[in-house]
């Protein structure tokens, strides 16, 4: 054979893949030439922060966190290990998960400065009036001098600015004292929503991403009502524009996804979409950490 027919055949063979490429990626309508593939273990820059944090996440909220406490401290640890074996280095936890303890005990021996901690502080009557005190209970619970990232969890109102303020300069005073390293929120509805967008404070938003809208933010706030993703993703695009780290979460509609052709849609947008810089999952069993680094290995794509 010809070296000039072997040089065509690789061109056609390198043009094939990067049209595959460009049909599932908005990099290529962005300008960029080429593509090159991602992993979930990849150390990926949350916005203007100039921080980084492992492409997947950990997370320990499936149903409330009853999933990952039901596994007891013995497996749950052996999970995050697993976990960290595969680059797997940011923990995505909350108060109300109620899974602080088994995170704390999970990383006993594991480099510190490795890893990347997120908790979410509720904005209940006593977080509100004293949300320092949640902080400094938030380390000793998780055995650790600073929380990486600490979001003001599950707003619902467009008046959140207003009513959690006394958070947000509590935030603001942790993170100038190095006791956290970002401060950034999660929304639980359009009209919060919305407002996240317009309003400068947060430097990370945990968003709620899949094309199927299951569990995507809509209109009424309630947990399992309809989700617009046109609408929402629309404001996570825009949040991720200003600057913003932008985590997706309920990619796979909060467990209900049993079918893995849903879960590989998911994860595919959320790789694909271009205003998503990690996502995190909810694990109870190695074999769906495996499906998931499968999937960001199948269908992630970055510019060269």
């Amino acid at each position: 054979m010809s070296q000039e027919c072997i040089s065509r055949r690789g061109f056609i063979k390198k043009s094939v893949l990067l049209a595959g490429a460009a049909a599932v990626s908005p990099w290529a309508s962005a300008g960029y030439s080429a593509v090159k593939k991602v992993a979930a273990s990849d150390l990926v820059t949350l916005g203007k922060t100039g921080l980084r944090i492992s492409r997947l996440g950990f997370g320990t909220g499936s149903n409330g966190g009853e999933v990952q406490r039901a596994l007891g401290q013995e497996e749950f640890t052996r999970l995050i290990r697993y976990a960290y074996d595969h680059g797997i280095t940011y923990i995505d936890t909350a108060d109300n998960y109620g899974t602080h303890h088994l995170v704390s005990q999970a990383i006993k021996g594991l480099p510190r400065e490795r890893l990347w901690i997120q908790s979410k502080m509720w904005w209940t009557p006593e977080n509100i009036q004293k949300p320092m005190v949640a902080l400094e209970r938030y380390r000793k619970e998780l055995g650790t001098d600073y929380i990486d990232s600490l979001l003001i969890h599950c707003t619902m109102q467009s008046t959140w600015p207003q009513d959690v303020r006394p958070m947000m300069d509590a935030f603001d005073e942790a993170r100038a004292k190095k006791l956290i390293r970002v401060k950034g929120m999660s929304c639980h509805g359009l009209p919060a929503l919305r407002r996240a967008a317009q309003v400068d404070w947060a430097e990370v938003q945990l968003a709620r991403v899949n094309p199927q809208g299951r569990h995507v933010d809509g209109e009424d706030p309630e947990f399992g009502a309809p989700g617009q993703v046109n609408e929402a993703m629309k404001e996570i695009r825009t949040i991720h524009a200003k600057g913003r780290g932008v985590i997706g979460m309920k990619l796979i509609g909060n467990g209900d996804f049993k079918d893995p052709a849903d879960r590989r849609k998911a994860i595919q947008y959320a790789m694909t979409c271009g205003f998503v810089d990690a996502i995190v999952i909810g694990f109870a069993g190695t074999a769906e950490i495996d499906e998931a680094i499968q999937n960001i290995e199948r269908f992630g794509v970055a510019a060269a």
